[in-house]
């Protein structure tokens, strides 16, 4: 999108919680009649990984990262769907089989934009469920439909150029998307208590090969954090 910024206006490559640290200096209080100071806890005690201040550090997630209200909605085994049938596809074609995400799908089909972020390596995309694009109402659906100029900056909002988990987005705050006309998107809680732009996650951190979804209950508009 850059197409991921294709055309000017599709979609391209633009945009990790914390733990606590811990050290130690038993030696130091043990009663030891050594006489040499303590050694200095090392840096691996120090302070925390990167991975584990930040989550994965390439975003990548597992079946088992997977939360939210709405993952229960999923298919269940190696249906079509379902998390083990998404995991090994490119982000567009999962989603082509996500029953929640049926209007999203049809948007980027729209736009012609399948293949481009079917090729992209490492991206976040915020996934509207079909009920956020039902609040539009389907003859504003289809009007932007028919309109691909006006709907790929929206799309392209959506999209982060780089690979995030949940808890490398609630460590950033803000994301810059792939629309960057469109200003910052900006993240608020964490787990199930998450927002973008104000947009509940439903269902989060769901892996495909090239991209870390998050299912949102909204549309998002280009421009809000501006």
């Amino acid at each position: 999108m850059r197409n991921l910024r294709i055309a000017g206006i599709g979609l391209t490559a633009a945009a990790a919680l914390t733990l606590t640290a811990c050290g130690s200096n038993d030696t130091a209080s043990s009663g030891s009649s050594s006489s040499a100071p303590a050694p200095a806890p090392s840096s691996s005690m120090a302070a925390p990984s990167s991975s584990m201040a930040s989550g994965a550090a390439d975003g990548v997630t597992t079946n088992a990262d997977v939360f939210g209200p709405a993952c229960s909605q999923l298919p269940q085994g190696s249906a079509p769907g379902s998390l083990d049938s998404m995991g090994p596809q490119p982000v567009a074609s999962a989603a082509s089989t996500n029953p929640l995400l049926t209007k999203l799908v049809a948007a980027v089909k729209a736009t012609n934009l399948v293949d481009t972020l079917n090729s992209q390596q490492a991206i976040t995309v915020f996934a509207p469920a079909d009920p956020a694009f039902a609040a539009l109402g389907d003859a504003k659906f289809n009007e932007l439909a028919g309109k691909p100029a006006e709907l790929s900056p929206i799309l392209q909002y959506h999209v982060v150029g780089k690979r995030y988990d949940a808890k490398g987005i609630a460590t950033a705050g803000t994301l810059e998307s792939l629309n960057t006309a469109g200003g910052p998107l900006k993240i608020e809680g964490s787990g199930e208590n998450m927002t973008v732009n104000g947009a509940k996650v439903l269902c989060g951190n769901i892996p495909t090969k090239n991209a870390t979804v998050f299912v949102i209950d909204k549309v998002l508009t280009p421009g809000t954090n501006k």
